[in-house]
């Protein structure tokens, strides 16, 4: 039975992805300010109508793991179990989505196991959960586990066995960007950009190939090298990387996921504590 903590945490965890989602201008990504979303062929309001959609399969996520109260084997197959339910949530509700609910629904669920847990011991606990494998699992290998094995990339499930260390870098991004004294955009732009640097993205892997994973990389880490967005030259390299990348109709949809994680781990010392008595 779900508790009022269970959906706490799955609706900060939503909020974290359509926070993500309000975003702009992020390279490559849909962008609110376009309800077309240009060459991204996603419409901006279906993914925040299919973000609102994983609610219910967060809540059961956060809701089995509270009832193990381990990050054992049998958890990460019920996690799984519920996740694939999400994904045809996810589908009925116009699809997306897919990489940001493998990492949320890890991160809700070790949440859950200890709602007093700082962001990085949370990150700590769903690397326990991730290193068990899914038995239940189909056997057919997914798009992003095939680009993984082509190109050796870690992927998500590399990157959730791993200790996502790319949402802990934007984590530490969020941080740094904020005590400079720039905007909450800029510290989330710069966080994204900060994902974006390094992370070999299936999807981008999937798309553009190693020479535009590169391409996207390289592009990321200069904006960074000027100050970040909140110079008025990073500002600019922004918008002109925003719109090579849509040119090119490459979308680091990887980086967005990651970012969603880091945002719902930097509310967690609100949204995971139990309500006042």
């Amino acid at each position: 039975m779900q508790s009022r903590e269970d959906e706490a945490l799955a609706r900060a965890a939503v909020d974290a992805l359509t926070g993500q989602l309000a975003l702009a201008p992020k390279p490559g990504l849909p962008d609110p300010r376009d309800l077309a979303a240009r060459t991204t062929r996603v419409d901006h309001r279906a993914l925040r109508w299919s973000a609102k959609a994983l609610v219910p399969g967060l809540a059961a996520m956060a809701a089995a793991a509270r009832r193990t109260g381990e990050p054992t084997p049998q958890l990460r197959a019920e996690l799984g179990a519920i996740g694939r339910c999400a994904e045809h949530s996810l589908a009925l509700a116009g699809g997306g989505h897919r990489g940001a609910l493998w990492a949320l629904g890890l991160l809700v669920a070790a949440a859950a196991l200890d709602p007093r847990a700082g962001a990085k011991d949370v990150a700590a606990t769903a690397k326990r959960i991730a290193t068990h494998p899914d038995r239940r699992a189909p056997r057919r290998p997914s798009r992003g586990s095939s680009i993984s094995a082509t190109y050796g990339a870690a992927g998500a499930r590399g990157e959730a066995k791993a200790g996502f260390p790319h949402v802990r870098r934007a984590l530490d991004t969020l941080g740094t960007v904020r005590a400079s004294g720039a905007t909450e955009t800029q510290a989330r732009l710069d966080a994204l950009l900060t994902v974006m640097s390094t992370l070999q993205d299936t999807e981008l892997l999937h798309t553009a190939g190693p020479l535009g994973l590169r391409h996207v990389q390289a592009g990321a880490r200069a904006i960074l090298e000027t100050g970040g967005t909140a110079t008025e030259e990073g500002a600019r390299a922004l918008s002109a990387f925003d719109t090579d990348l849509h040119t090119r109709a490459w979308s680091p949809r990887g980086s967005a996921g990651l970012l969603a994680g880091a945002l719902f781990l930097d509310s967690l010392p609100v949204s995971s504590s139990p309500p006042a008595a």
